[in-house]
């Protein structure tokens, strides 16, 4: 596998997070506040290519981690501080909130402009996913006086074709964006100024405030790169440096993945007959997770100009 893009350490600290977020102490909040304070403290050290390297690679949750468990749920927390600490990169004042029902989890202010935010990771194994796991029309009812809201996601798990998010996204004024796009404009925020990058945003805004409401992904995707390639000419070059690194971060979360289930497969494998009959209810679906896992390609979202 050769990676041009991501770093040998950006891989090393992806290893590092996902240990990390496994060490529980059985309080939500304490561990929460811990993972806020550590990721704070590793971007302050370590700078803008600490934060790319959460960026490019969160957006995959880790399959080591069992479904509906408090690793997962913390592991959620994770992707929303991540994209705090990318919004606080552009200058926008950011918080992590709290509450734990009916409200966004991320709140960012500016003096041009205001929304709410929620990071959606899943699983590569995941096969099946429906227009409420990106909870367009909860976070239009979570803006609470903000005109915009916005989900970031992983853009290879998105619709590429039709879907309704879409037409949600243009009638309610929620951004639908990716991973890639926030690493494009936190890298933006390093070479023009975090002014710009918040003009920027703001602009993107505006822009999913216009569009004609549309089930069409190619015509929604189209109106947002063109919004990011016709700012200014520079970001063609941030642009295509984080389109090769998406392609690189799908083939590192796909060897994740499927080094996590075929060590699984072959722990089975091992079992004795008691133990095997105990597994199989857990892991009858692990043949369909690893072709799911082989199934993801790059889905050419970001070429759509």
């Amino acid at each position: 596998m050769h990676i041009q893009f991501i770093t040998r350490q950006q891989i090393e600290n992806r290893g590092y997070w996902i240990g990390e977020i496994s060490q529980l102490s059985g309080n939500f909040g304490v561990d929460a506040e811990r993972v806020e304070q550590e990721l704070a403290h590793e971007i302050r050290e370590n700078g803008i290519d600490a934060l790319l390297g959460h960026l490019r690679l969160c957006g995959a949750i880790p399959e080591r981690y069992g479904h509906d468990t408090s690793e997962e749920k913390l592991y959620s927390k994770y992707t929303d501080i991540v994209i705090h600490e990318a919004f606080s990169w552009m200058g926008f004042t950011s918080a992590v909130l709290r509450e734990r029902a009916d409200v966004a989890d991320v709140e960012c202010v500016s003096d041009i402009c205001s929304f709410v935010a929620d990071a959606k990771a899943f699983r590569l194994s995941r096969t099946a996913k429906n227009q409420k796991d990106f909870k367009i029309q909860a976070m239009d009812n979570w803006k609470h006086g903000k005109p915009y809201a916005i989900v970031v996601c992983p853009v290879y798990q998105l619709p590429s074709r039709t879907s309704q998010i879409y037409r949600q996204a243009a009638e309610r004024s929620v951004c639908i964006s990716t991973y890639t796009h926030l690493a494009v404009l936190v890298r933006y925020a390093q070479v023009a100024g975090q002014a710009r990058s918040r003009e920027l945003m703001c602009e993107i805004f505006r822009t999913i405030e216009a569009m004609p409401p549309s089930n069409d992904a190619v015509s929604y995707w189209q109106g947002i790169n063109r919004a990011f390639l016709n700012f200014e000419g520079n970001l063609a070059g941030l642009w295509r440096e984080e389109k090769f690194a998406t392609s690189e971060s799908i083939l590192i979360s796909k060897e994740e993945a499927l080094s996590f289930l075929a060590a699984e497969r072959e722990r089975i494998m091992n079992l004795s007959r008691e133990e095997a009959i105990n597994e199989v209810m857990r892991w009858r679906k692990l043949h369909n997770k690893i072709r799911a896992v082989n199934s993801v390609t790059d889905n050419e979202i970001l070429g759509m100009r």
